[in-house]
């Protein structure tokens, strides 16, 4: 017990903290996510999200010292994502036939995201700052903060309201789709990555290629579109 608390001490106090407490905490977490079949409420986004929230506020460690160690994890989302395209060049004849209906799509669940979420928040009487990061919550997280930085919100709070859409979504998807009757992979894929960025691709990888793929895709275009398209939008509203 000593030994541990010595190791407690020592790892507490360096950036070996984040580091270790995010691989630990993941791994455990990914371990009774396939112990329980991938079941969608046992992400291991989400329990790691919450048990590093629990760790950090019982130990009293600041977030600065956390992230010190957390971000060689946090610098591996770039070629995680860079990596997706590779399902996507594999599929690349099909995409090429399809598009104008996916970008169709895109632009549409796009739109249909933003405005929802901007409607009921303006319906909720919100603040206009919590309502310009509310917007962008289907956009991956660094793209919302610089979203929101242009049309008057808080980054901070844009990246929040990203991350929990991407847990709703990769919680609740497969058992949305399956009450609506939609079953075919690249749909749901598509469907998933429009909506919740990069947690839901994440969750569409796991289930089936084809959604991975497409959901992947979909991430992809809601960025880009999100970042050309909604600053002028509110500048001209």
């Amino acid at each position: 017990m000593q030994d541990f608390v010595q190791l407690w001490v020592y790892l507490s106090a360096t950036p070996l903290f984040g580091l270790t407490a995010t691989l630990s905490v993941y791994v455990l977490a990914q371990l009774v996510y396939q112990r329980l079949e991938q079941a969608p409420w046992a992400n291991p986004v989400l329990w790691t999200v919450l048990a590093l929230g629990g760790l950090l506020l019982a130990t009293g460690t600041p977030y600065p010292t956390y992230f010190s160690g957390a971000q060689f994890i946090h610098f591996l989302l770039g070629p995680a994502v860079v990596a997706l395209a590779w399902p996507l060049w594999q599929r690349r004849a099909d995409l090429r036939r399809r598009a104008g209906a996916l970008l169709a799509a895109a632009l549409a669940g796009g739109a249909a995201a933003g405005a929802s979420a901007y409607g009921i928040g303006w319906a909720l009487g919100l603040p206009g700052d919590v309502l310009a990061s509310l917007a962008p919550k289907s956009v991956t997280a660094p793209v919302a903060m610089g979203i929101a930085a242009q049309i008057g919100g808080i980054p901070a709070l844009a990246a929040v309201f990203a991350v929990l859409t991407g847990l709703v979504g990769a919680i609740s998807g497969k058992y949305l789709f399956d009450a609506l009757g939609v079953y075919t992979p690249d749909v749901r894929g598509f469907a998933l990555g429009t909506a919740s960025h990069g947690i839901g691709a994440a969750r569409a990888l796991q289930v089936h290629p084809d959604a991975g793929a497409y959901a992947a895709l979909a991430l992809g275009l809601q960025a880009v579109l999100a970042a050309l398209l909604m600053p002028p939008v509110f500048k001209l509203f």
